[in-house]
């Protein structure tokens, strides 16, 4: 028998989920998601994970919750762990209550892993405190979905005070604010609507309970949205601090590997943007192929790296095979500034380092170091060009390559996240091709798209891309280049 996690993931900003509810999604061999579950939550499942899409859209739903609940007990019966992704928290209109009943009378365990709720968060994102002293001392929530059918007390919301929150209420925003109104709250009260609230769509719209509906109709919001009715609604401009980040509004997708993200994904998420991430290669180290080599290192002049796999699948090999590295003599290389700081890592400066992200700005550093007879290692990708190896035999050097690791092919689990990006980064011919292959041609030209470099850019161009270009070859180039966009 399994267990089942039902895990809160939070209102849609993926770095709102718990420590807790990663550590356990990362422990999971099957998953359930729905809809209202951030895109980037899927990342922290294994690879070998089941993942399976239940969500509810509206007037479309592919799963009842009879259904999901007996699907979550299938799997656990298989002896699944099972991670129920829900947005939000369980508990909180998330029917996690009903799931857990339906475990137990299975005699399945379970547990709960809490997340942080849209009610307060998203209101926090769009600078509405739910309350404030001397404005609100309580705050209301209740699920708007429902409110035709009169199970709300109208005459006890109205005259309650604090803060009132309807969730999943936008269907019914004119009933509700009519019952408001028929049960003697002022006309005048102030009234927003926030949609998407954490992610780049986010939308809001402040009026009153008099006109909100046909300001929310004309800026053109739909659900999901959550209502807020009261007077912490005029601190919206001064506490609005998420709409002012430089690229807010922004859905930007990174296409390299994994392990490449995270340090791109990290700085544009500061920024404001929110990020799709579609790993469209993944990195297959080779490295016991060093092995062959690991006698002559101490013979090289030159030790070239073109990228930071390279780097780290050389010295993670090193380490394998117990080398000292105080054997190596030769002077080392990087193709750019990240590379660079991945060797100064490993405790080297390097003697020479690209002013650009391109192996004919590395060859060109280099001439003024090297001379004829120089010995140079390269470990490199398998599928990288073969340009920098053959320039430096040209200038008379004996140039040994080293496949340590490739790019393969990545996947693709929900082909709908793609949807919703407004930019793609593209930074290697590889991650162009492959990604054709995942979302399609016609999809990727209709959003904006930037190239790491001149390289890249010429696969695009093959394809009949549009596209942008940073004028510097690097992570924070890309940025940049984004940024100038949103001015």
């Amino acid at each position: 028998m399994g267990k089942v996690y039902l895990i809160g993931a939070g209102p849609g900003d993926e770095e709102l989920i718990t420590l807790k509810a990663v550590r356990k999604l990362s422990e999971c061999t099957a998953v359930m998601y729905d809809r209202l579950a951030g895109p980037g939550i899927l990342k922290y499942v294994n690879e070998d994970c089941e993942i399976y899409y239940c969500g509810k859209e509206p007037g479309c739903h592919y799963k009842n919750q009879d259904e999901i609940n007996n699907m979550l007990v299938e799997l656990a019966k298989k002896g699944h762990v099972v991670g129920r992704i829900k947005g939000g928290d369980p508990y909180v209109f998330g029917r996690g209550g009903e799931e857990a009943l339906a475990l137990l009378k299975e005699n399945i365990e379970f547990e709960v892993i809490p997340g942080i709720t849209s009610p307060i968060s998203a209101l926090n994102y769009a600078g509405i405190p739910v309350t404030h002293r001397k404005v609100a001392r309580s705050f209301h929530i209740f699920t708007g979905k429902t409110a035709e059918k009169l199970d709300i007390n109208w005459e006890a919301a109205a005259k309650i005070g604090g803060t009132l929150i309807f969730l999943m209420g936008f269907r019914n925003l004119e009933v509700i604010c009519s019952k408001l109104k028929e049960n003697g709250m002022d006309e005048s009260t102030p009234c927003a609507v926030v949609m998407r609230g954490t992610t780049a769509k986010q939308k809001k719209v402040v009026g009153k309970i008099k006109d909100i509906k046909e300001k929310a109709e004309e800026a053109g919001l739909t659900s999901p949205c959550i209502i807020v009715i009261g007077d912490v609604i005029k601190f919206n401009e001064q506490l609005d601090w998420y709409e002012k980040k430089p690229l807010f509004g922004k859905n930007v997708c990174i296409t390299r590997s994994k392990a490449q993200s995270r340090e791109m994904r990290e700085k544009l998420l500061d920024l404001g943007a929110q990020v799709t991430e579609i790993h469209s290669i993944e990195i297959k180290y080779t490295s016991e192929n060093i092995k062959k080599y690991l006698d002559k290192l101490p013979e090289y002049d030159y030790i070239v790296f073109t990228s930071v796999n390279g780097v780290n699948s050389f010295f993670e090999r090193l380490l394998t095979e117990n080398y000292d590295i105080r054997n190596i003599k030769a002077k080392f290389a990087a193709i750019g500034p990240a590379t660079e700081r991945a060797i100064k890592k490993r405790g080297i400066i390097p003697e020479i380092t690209a002013e650009k992200f391109v192996a004919e700005s590395l060859h060109d550093k280099m001439k003024g170091f090297i001379k004829k007879g120089d010995k140079v290692f390269i470990p490199r990708s398998k599928n990288a060009r073969p340009y920098l190896a053959e320039a430096l035999r040209e200038e008379g050097c004996t140039v040994d390559e080293c496949y340590t690791y490739e790019t393969v092919a990545g996947n693709l689990t929900d082909k709908n996240c793609f949807n919703d990006v407004d930019t793609v980064i593209f930074t290697s011919p590889t991650t162009v091709r492959n990604m054709i292959e995942l979302v399609g041609l016609s999809a990727i030209k209709e959003k904006q798209v930037i190239s790491i470099g001149p390289i890249t850019g010429k696969e695009l161009k093959k394809h009949d891309i549009d596209y942008e270009m940073s004028e510097e070859y690097t992570t924070e180039g890309v940025i940049k280049r984004l940024l100038e966009g949103k001015s």
